[in-house]
């Protein structure tokens, strides 16, 4: 399976800011959207990914608030992504070994979306649901053999 596959089902919804979006204004998004991340786009182009990690990091900072920083200040600037064509079993690895749970999708410099590690364990689970019933629909079909 490929990332390709699971952005068609997933959609195409995605919520962006800019890294100059006060990080309160963030944050409110992604609570009212219940989303766990933003990608930071300028000029067009990905400059950085925030996600609940960076916002909780934010508030630790902050005493108990998001403060009044923007989203440059708290963002990973330097966020891992992924092509259409990665295999989606390459995606975990990256996901488990990285400890992330949200890469962007990129064709060359256009964002296609982002995937969550949840996108991926539902696709996955999905996939194996779906190759579990044929196997089962399989043996039930299995011809009984006659004695020759």
């Amino acid at each position: 399976m490929k990332v390709s596959e699971i952005l068609q089902v997933k959609g195409n919804i995605l919520y962006t800011v800019t890294p100059d979006t006060p990080m309160k204004a963030a944050a409110d998004t992604m609570a009212e959207k219940d989303i766990g991340s933003l990608v930071v786009m300028e000029f067009g182009d990905l400059v950085g990914m925030l996600s609940f990690r960076e916002v909780i990091m934010a508030i630790h900072a902050n005493g108990g608030t998001v403060g009044n920083g923007t989203v440059r200040k708290h963002m990973d600037d330097h966020p891992l992504t992924v092509t259409p064509d990665t295999d989606v079993n390459e995606v975990r690895r990256i996901m488990i070994e990285k400890h992330t749970r949200y890469l962007p999708v990129m064709d060359a410099k256009t964002l296609l979306g982002v995937i969550s590690f949840y996108d991926v364990a539902k696709a996955v689970l999905e996939a194996q649901s779906f190759e579990n019933k044929m196997l089962k629909a399989y043996i039930r079909d299995w011809p009984v053999e006659t004695d020759e």
